[in-house]
């Protein structure tokens, strides 16, 4: 029995068949370098969309921390509030206010239709409710839309990486894992970086979907405060015309 010497090719029909090295750089930034420029173009356009995600995280929460405070704030105050003379004159900007005060100046000597007043404040403050609802969802939709399509666009990537997989092993006519591990590891990246960036802005979003809804029903409550406050004092003939 013959020995072959060690670190010899074998030998195939008289030709030697050295397999190719593998890649030494398997690293994330390995990865992304070598990948094809469509591959990086999905790299790249997830990390961005993975960074507005956290941007919008830290903008919003702040916002809504503050706005929540100070609905909560006039909820209480007008709350306890039996007049609308004995309202606290620091509220008297607040835009619930500001509605309201509004409408009783353009209902001016028809005060009497008591009725017709409540129903136009109703009308007023609905309105008001669903404008401040509309602030605050604003850039929190980009959520939803990066949570529903960035596990699409990783998969994109992955197809294209795993395609240019199989046209490698095509030219170079083998199956050796040094030629295809490369293209399916960066194909792979594609994946995780779509999941990297969908799972936290889905997170994110449900969460700001259940703050912006609390933040909503204190707007609610504070107006169905001012509504009774109102028709206290229409009850009372107490209501100031032009002014609340």
């Amino acid at each position: 029995m013959t020995a072959f010497p060690v670190g010899a090719h074998a030998q195939v029909g008289g030709t030697s068949a050295a397999a190719p090295s593998l890649p030494t750089d398997l690293s994330v930034w390995g990865m992304f370098v070598q990948a094809d420029w469509v591959v990086k173009l999905v790299m790249i356009g997830l990390v961005l969309a993975s960074l507005v995600t956290w941007t919008v995280l830290v903008a919003k929460h702040l916002e809504l921390a503050r706005q929540r405070e100070s609905a909560e704030q006039f909820r209480d105050k007008l709350a306890a509030t039996q007049s609308l003379a004995q309202l606290d004159p620091a509220f008297a900007d607040h835009p619930i206010v500001i509605q309201a005060r509004e409408e009783i100046a353009q209902s001016a000597g028809s005060l009497d239709d008591r009725e017709g007043l409540k129903e136009r404040l109703v009308s007023r403050l609905d309105r008001h409710e669903a404008k401040v609802a509309r602030k605050m969802t604003q850039g929190v939709t980009i959520l939803g839309t990066i949570g529903a399509t960035a596990p699409f666009v990783g998969l994109f990537g992955t197809v294209w990486g795993i395609m240019n997989s199989f046209i490698g092993i095509a030219e170079q006519q083998t199956t050796n894992l040094a030629v295809v591990a490369p293209g399916i590891a960066e194909a792979l990246l594609a994946t995780a970086l779509g999941l990297v960036a969908a799972i936290p802005a889905v997170v994110i979003y449900n969460h700001f979907a259940r703050a912006i809804a609390a933040h909503r029903a204190v707007v609610a409550d504070s107006a169905a405060a001012l509504l009774r406050v109102v028709s206290r004092d229409l009850s009372r003939g107490t209501l100031p015309e032009g002014k609340v």
